[in-house]
């Protein structure tokens, strides 16, 4: 049975209008047929909401034995903060939150982090907007493993479009593979399109067009 907090995630994608759907060129230069913006999230209650569903998404996963949530620089920086906040509210367990610096700043708190120091026998939890082409994690895992012996126990994201990348799989799963860490979203695309067809959300036309896009870019895996 479908998590709870899937459906409720795509309803809040969807009033948020960070998903929408309709003819987009991506940068890849693939032509979608919907289209995820993850800068549509942008006051307050909208980043409590969300927050609140990657902590769901973190203790469904990981349960609560983590140290640290780590956002990478820029956009994973709200995230780690504001979900290290949603996780101590839900399940009253003190996560630190960690993100990295694009350069290193030599006074004040110097270095190349903000927030907690990372420290041996840390369990940590990646934290990303949308799904990664793995150039983020290629940047940024090496920075984490060099401040101390942790464990990077996974990579969360909000949602894996689920198409292939240069090797014919996911994104999240080659990441995965790469880094030996599960790599999850909160929510699949698949899962969206289930939930919408559910609810009447989408047209034959578009179900149409989003069939086609997947029998096109769909991941094997």
């Amino acid at each position: 049975m479908m998590q709870e907090y899937k459906k409720e995630f795509t309803d809040f994608m969807l009033s948020c209008e960070a998903l929408k759907f309709g003819d987009f060129t991506l940068k890849s230069g693939r032509k979608s047929p919907f289209f995820m913006n993850a800068g549509a999230y942008v006051n307050g209650s909208q980043l409590r909401r969300l927050a609140g569903f990657y902590a769901e998404a973190i203790h469904d996963a990981f349960g609560d034995d983590i140290d640290v949530l780590f956002g990478p620089a820029y956009k994973g920086i709200p995230l780690a903060v504001a979900t290290a906040m949603a996780f101590s509210e839900k399940y009253g367990v003190d996560v630190r939150y960690c993100s990295n610096r694009k350069e290193a700043k030599d006074h004040g708190d110097a270095g190349i982090l903000l927030g907690s120091k990372l420290k041996d026998g840390d369990r940590v939890v990646m934290i990303e907007d949308v799904t990664t082409s793995g150039k983020s994690m290629e940047e940024t895992v090496p920075i984490v493993k060099a401040q101390a012996n942790v464990q990077i126990v996974g990579l969360v994201v909000s949602l894996n479009r689920c198409e292939k990348g240069k090797g014919g799989k996911s994104a999240l799963k080659e990441v995965s593979e790469t880094y030996g860490f599960p790599a999850i979203a909160i929510v699949d695309m698949p899962e969206v399109v289930q939930i919408m067809q559910e609810k009447n959300l989408l047209d034959d036309n578009m179900l149409a067009s989003i069939r086609a896009y997947y029998e096109k870019y769909g991941a094997k895996e």
